[in-house]
């Protein structure tokens, strides 16, 4: 029973760290825009598409190649998604760069069927041998490298808020829009860079789980956009360190409410349990900086 519970414990970290790089991201685009950017997900999955797509006309790339074509597709469809979406709603209504940007989901995303139309589609994986047993738990190598990676972007994103010119711009945007402007910071500029930072974060995350499952689907859109969602607001909305540590909670909850639930009831505990946070404690669910 132990064995069982720190197994369950170890691979819901591991998919608490892949949901980590998503929540971040949209972290940072709700924590400086105060806009749900609801196409996160599907430019992620056009990303992942368009490396599967150049694998299959050059099977011999790499996996550093195919992880660099993914951030950039992200990266580029995120700043599609900025464009059309949220800079004509940058000073407007929030709910119209939401309803936009969800009609992008559905523009990327058959984009990215009409790139590759079967159903599913093979990805290159990340590391073909077993996993490593140490005191008779599995750990597999994909999930060491994805809770590597969030722990260095974490690292790395507080670096970058906090000891760089641009992290204070985007502080001083954060506190307030207006007052940046008077002091002479493009804030447009920033609302495109963040877009473009939180879009590559993602394209890393997005490649890490379809070399991880060796697989991609058109339903990695939506899988992206709900799972980020959910763990920026367990963590508190606009709250980096509340984004980790939401993410991680949520792979853990999920990972032990399968084994003691069953896979049904999993996803139904984790909606469920994000009701109760909303309907119980809305204070705590209030909107933080993303610091």
């Amino acid at each position: 029973m132990l064995a069982d519970l720190l197994q369950n414990t170890l691979d819901g970290l591991a998919a608490g760290a892949s949901y980590a790089l998503v929540a971040l991201g949209f972290t940072l685009i709700f924590g400086v825009l105060r806009r749900a950017n609801l196409s996160f997900g599907a430019a992620i999955m056009l990303g992942c598409y368009a490396a599967a797509a150049v694998s299959q006309q050059r099977p011999g790339l790499g996996l550093v190649a195919l992880a660099a074509i993914t951030v950039l597709v992200s990266v580029l469809a995120g700043a599609y998604v900025e464009r059309l979406c949220f800079a004509p709603h940058r000073r407007g209504s929030a709910v119209a760069a939401m309803v936009a940007s969800f009609a992008l989901w559905m523009h990327l995303e058959e984009i990215a069927v009409l790139l590759l139309p079967r159903h599913v589609v093979g990805f290159p994986p990340l590391y073909e041998g077993e996993p490593i047993v140490l005191a008779g738990l599995a750990i597999r190598v994909e999930s060491l490298v994805a809770l590597g990676t969030a722990g260095a972007i974490c690292a790395l994103l507080a670096g970058l808020l906090y000891r760089t010119r641009f992290g204070i711009s985007v502080r001083a945007v954060i506190a307030s829009p207006l007052a940046a402007e008077i002091a002479g910071i493009r804030t447009g500029r920033i609302f495109f860079l963040v877009f473009a930072l939180a879009s590559a974060i993602g394209g890393l995350a997005g490649f890490l789980v379809a070399a991880t499952d060796a697989q991609i689907t058109p339903m990695m859109g939506m899988w992206f956009t709900l799972k980020g969602l959910i763990a920026m607001m367990l963590g508190g909305l606009g709250s980096l360190p509340g984004a980790v540590m939401g993410a991680l909670a949520l792979g853990l909850i999920e990972a032990h409410s399968q084994w003691f639930l069953g896979p049904q009831l999993r996803d139904f505990l984790v909606y469920l349990l994000l009701f109760l946070l909303l309907a119980a404690a809305p204070k705590w669910m209030r909107t933080h900086s993303a610091s």
